[in-house]
């Protein structure tokens, strides 16, 4: 019966291919970004981390669909983009992404869309300047968003990219984008008022993320981790911090909303001070979001805090 062995393997191949297929096909259809249906905008825009889905959203407004990769409340500098991420890259017109070595991804993604319709833009790649020691090595400071200035030349490169994919509504992006502008300088000028004549020059931050702004708006930040909230400083490090705070009068330590306060706890409960947030904006929580804050609700917000934490009239 060797005929009607072979049949059954056969078949069984058959059922197993054919289970195979509906399985793949089942998976391609879950990872698939949702079908633009007719009505809705034609330009397709994805960003890698909250900024550049706030500034893109604000300058496109109704003329394109604007997704943002990283979930609310996880962390840029660690997300690694799912299946379902990358298929959304594919399908869209337009991906901004921070460049440099922000999103660890973004290289090998970069590759792959070589000669595809998406274009990719590093918005804040050239506008990162400073650099920070870590680890005996220079390393660039990306947290440019937070300084309201460099954020008014972000906004421009993504109103200059989506004007050279729809020149048709050129218009309307040059209108959004002078709009979105002007909170940018009305934000500055506050910072500028705010932060004038303070009896303190020194912040304690979670990480290393208010380089820029400290530049601008001349105050000096320290940093209890690196470039990362996510880096662990070592037993020597606190210390030394603990000892900056107690020799400098520093009453607050900041943390942040999307990390454990812990560390800025432990400190704050050894020297008697306090703890405040200091949003680097890389991410808003499902919570912020749905009270209705973005992006200058926040940056108000570190500005407030920043005013008690300086020691500001």
């Amino acid at each position: 019966m060797p005929g009607l062995r072979w049949l059954k393997i056969v078949c069984c191949a058959i059922v197993l291919v054919g289970a195979l297929v509906l399985v793949a096909r089942f998976l391609i259809q879950r990872s698939a970004p949702e079908p633009v249906v007719p009505g809705s905008p034609q330009l397709q825009v994805t960003t890698s981390f909250y900024p550049l889905y706030y500034f893109a959203s604000r300058v496109a407004a109704e003329h394109a669909q604007v997704r943002n990769i990283t979930p609310a409340g996880a962390e840029p500098h660690d997300y690694e983009p799912t299946p379902a991420d990358i298929a959304q890259m594919y399908a869209s017109d337009l991906l901004l992404i921070h460049g440099g070595q922000f999103e660890p991804w973004a290289g090998g993604i970069i590759s792959e869309l070589a000669g595809h319709q998406t274009r990719v833009v590093a918005v804040g790649e050239r506008l990162a300047t400073q650099q920070l020691i870590l680890n005996d090595q220079p390393v660039l400071d990306p947290h440019v968003w937070l300084d309201p200035l460099l954020a008014m030349q972000e906004v421009e490169i993504i109103r200059a990219a989506l004007t050279e994919i729809d020149p048709a509504n050129a218009v309307s992006f040059r209108q959004n984008a002078a709009l979105l502008t002007a909170d940018l300088q009305t934000l500055d000028s506050a910072f500028r008022a705010g932060l004038n004549n303070c009896a303190q020059k020194d912040i304690v931050t979670s990480h290393a993320a208010f380089g820029y702004l400290a530049a601008r708006y001349q105050f000096k930040q320290v940093a209890i981790a690196g470039l990362s909230p996510d880096a662990e400083p070592s037993a020597g490090d606190l210390a030394g911090i603990a000892d900056f705070v107690r020799n400098n009068n520093i009453r607050h330590i900041f943390f942040e909303s999307l990390v454990t306060p812990k560390l800025s706890q432990t400190i704050a409960a050894e020297v008697g001070a306090q703890t405040l947030v200091l949003n680097p904006l890389e991410g808003l929580t499902t919570l912020e979001q749905s009270a209705g804050k973005n992006y200058l609700s926040e940056m108000n917000n570190n500005l407030a805090n920043l005013k008690t934490a300086l020691q500001c009239p």
